[in-house]
């Protein structure tokens, strides 16, 4: 074989071998057993056409490559995001495995989270005596301040009762009387990501807001004029997090940020290996509960949350993923409008900035057709800024959102000259957009990593927005929102657009009439 120690090939060329490409060969020939590739050419071009379209969208029992992930994932996402604080799942440890290296392949960190390692005998008897060992294994080896439980389908379906299950373990000794062990139950098999991370949160606030799950006195709220934040289930925390303190502590904006996995998740290389690093402490999650109002950036990745605050009588607003100049407009006002704090002028200079860049840029976005997919908070956000832009949100799709959600993004398409003929997709998957995209073409499209095959198939570029980004480097360093954010996006969208007009246009004698220098 090709490899050996004295030349080492990367994957790329290491297959293009000769020995290589001999097995596959062989492969092919004597165990794929594929079917004729004149019938599979025109079951492809079949799949392209507007009968395959409808026959694609009229399918119920069926869904094929949905663009979320399941409810334990975004538990671990708000677990993460208080301070010493180790996600705990209560199932198998294969779906752990999933949840850490999800995480790890995006943010290009390690992400700490254990699992009660349910097995065969746990599904037929119950998992009670995983969670005693597990959470007493827990907090011998890893010495975390507090435990955050949630579940996967393996538990759900057998029934187990978390609050029952953790308080037995404290019994037995597993860990003190006194550790806190907040608990939600998110089942995979319904709901999203999302969901998962609105039920953990709504359970983390609601163990130390309302007596820790009946071991200790609910708190009574006295109000002052600090202001929470959440940020919701977002791929680009470890940039948009520090953004809206920064914008916050410029407006001097007293507030707490409830759950910031930002550090956690862009920890230094410096000899120092941190299993934790930043987060909301416990005193800031009780104190939370005397602010005068919480702001969600993302409304249906916080329902559950939003209501239990308000309840505990809260001035809640809730916005959806606000991108852009007129997202951050609404955004900053409505905290002005709370705290009684003007808008420094060092945040008008950089509204400025942005429209400024908006007006250099716009004739070469105004008027291209944009496909986009992803959660539902994420997509009216970007459709908003790209109608900002004059740029015309063809096919807007998220799996996870609802008829609701819909409607929201169609009164938005409708408001605007560029929406027109425009449609937003509830509960629909990325085959979905494949019809979407041969049949209705598109310009661009935006989406996470698993857009890349259908950029592959459709030939449509695609501009890398959302969780997961498993193959690019580093774009959660960098925030989205606030008007930085809306800089560094258009940005994004100006690089692909000259990307594609340059690899249209580099014929030599043919096309490069219009392979320019300067753009």
């Amino acid at each position: 074989m090709p490899q050996n120690v004295e030349k080492v090939l990367d994957h790329e060329n290491l297959f293009r071998e000769p020995e290589y490409k001999a097995m596959f060969d062989n492969k092919r020939s004597q165990f794929e057993f594929r079917v004729p590739a004149e019938e599979l050419a025109k079951q492809i071009e079949y799949a392209k056409t507007w009968e395959y379209r409808e026959k694609n969208f009229a399918r119920e029992a069926l869904t094929v490559n949905p663009a979320k992930a399941c409810q334990p994932l975004g538990a671990v996402f708000a677990a993460v995001g208080f301070e010493k604080t180790l996600p705990f799942v209560h199932g198998s440890q294969g779906c752990v495995a999933y949840y850490r290296s999800h995480f790890s392949r995006h943010f290009k960190e390690p992400t700490s989270c254990v699992s009660s390692s349910m097995t065969e005998d746990a599904a037929v008897f119950g998992g009670l005596n995983n969670m005693i060992d597990g959470l007493a294994n827990t907090y011998n080896l890893y010495k975390p301040e507090m435990i955050a439980v949630s579940t996967t389908c393996m538990a759900e379906v057998i029934g187990d009762d978390l609050d029952a299950f953790i308080k037995t373990s404290k019994q037995k000794g597993s860990i003190p009387a006194e550790f806190d062990v907040p608990f939600a139950h998110t089942p995979a098999f319904v709901g999203s990501h999302i969901t998962g991370y609105d039920n953990a949160l709504q359970g983390i606030i609601k163990y130390f807001w309302d007596g820790k799950a009946g071991q200790g006195t609910a708190l009574t709220r006295i109000p002052n004029e600090s202001i929470n934040f959440i940020g919701g289930f977002d791929g680009f925390v470890c940039g948009n997090l520090p953004e809206i303190r920064r914008m916050l502590d410029l407006m001097g904006v007293e507030h707490t940020i409830l759950c910031d996995p930002s550090d956690v998740w862009n920890t230094p290389t410096d000899g120092e290996f941190r299993m934790y690093d930043g987060g909301t402490t416990k005193a800031q999650v009780e104190a939370a509960i005397n602010a005068k109002a919480t702001i969600s950036f993302q409304g249906y990745s916080t329902e559950k949350t939003m209501k239990l605050i308000k309840e505990h009588g809260h001035d809640t607003t809730s916005f959806h993923h606000p991108m852009g100049v007129t997202g951050t407009d609404a955004f900053l006002m409505k905290v002005s409008e709370l705290t009684g704090k003007p808008i420094p002028a060092e945040l008008e200079k950089e509204r400025g900035r942005l429209v400024d860049a908006i007006a250099d840029s716009q004739a070469h976005l105004h008027g291209k057709r944009f496909a986009l997919y992803g959660d539902p908070d994420l997509m009216l956000g970007m459709t908003a800024f790209l109608l900002e832009l004059g740029a015309e949100p063809v096919h807007v799709l998220s799996t996870n959102g609802d008829n609701e959600w819909a409607g929201k993004v169609q009164a938005l398409l409708d408001a605007s000259p560029f929406g027109k003929n425009c449609k937003a997709y509830p509960k629909a998957d990325l085959w979905h957009m494949r019809s979407l995209l041969f049949t209705e073409k598109v310009d661009f499209l935006i989406g996470n990593t698993y857009g890349k095959y259908l950029e592959r198939d459709c030939g449509t570029p695609l501009i890398r927005l959302g969780f997961p980004i498993f193959d690019r480097h580093h774009y959660h360093r960098f925030p989205i929102w606030g008007y930085q954010g809306g800089l560094r996006v258009l940005t994004m969208l100006l690089d692909e657009y000259f990307e594609a007009l340059d690899a249209n246009t580099n014929g030599i004698g043919t096309t490069d009439y219009s392979y320019d220098i300067i753009r």
